[in-house]
């Protein structure tokens, strides 16, 4: 300012000038790159917890059948499907329980020890032992699971996505039976820890 409000000679004009003439051109120049701006960067952690896992699924229903001979056993056999993670020191299991015997009345009971079943083919884990007997108040074992168990994606988990156990009952055809048609519920349960 004090420049400005100088004398008008040529000196001071020119020095005056060179002076706001720098000020005005180190504001106008842009930085190295182009153009005005800023950048910044930040660091996120994210996090997950992987719990164990299970689910199954059955089909809704089977029948059993007999054989021709009369009297033969009834029989049938289907899959249970299921998906696992468990933990290295974890482990599990599914069960079944029947949870509403044969009806009507007259026929086969669950509750006299008449349906049994074995069981095969488990790509994870140990299928029962032996042949079960079901059961209207307790859970029977249908399959053991280890630790670190893993469905799907190979090694270290199993190749098969889901995986499956067969179950094959049998029902005697006892003389003393009522004909007619009769049904019963069966509950399997999964559990992983």
């Amino acid at each position: 300012m004090r420049c400005m409000l100088a004398s008008m000679s040529s000196v001071s004009r020119h020095g005056c000038f060179r002076r706001v003439g720098a000020i005005l051109l180190a504001a106008a120049v842009p930085p190295a790159g182009g153009g005005f701006g800023a950048t910044g960067s930040v660091t996120q952690t994210v996090g997950a917890y992987v719990f164990p896992a299970a689910r199954l699924s059955a089909p809704p229903s089977a029948l059993l059948l007999r054989g021709a001979d009369p009297f033969s056993s009834f029989q049938a056999s289907f899959p249970v499907q299921y998906k696992v993670r468990t933990t290295p020191s974890g482990g599990g299991t599914i069960t079944l329980q029947v949870t509403s015997d044969f009806a009507p009345a007259g026929g086969p009971a669950v509750a006299s020890g008449a349906l049994t079943y074995s069981c095969a083919g488990a790509a994870i884990g140990a299928p029962c032992p032996g042949v079960q007997t079901a059961s209207t108040t307790m859970q029977t074992p249908v399959l053991r699971l280890p630790g670190s168990a893993c469905t799907g994606g190979g090694s270290p988990c199993s190749v098969q996505d889901p995986n499956s156990v067969t179950l094959n009952f049998t029902l005697p055809d006892d003389p003393t039976y009522d004909a007619g048609s009769y049904s019963a519920t069966l509950t399997f349960v999964i559990s992983a820890t």
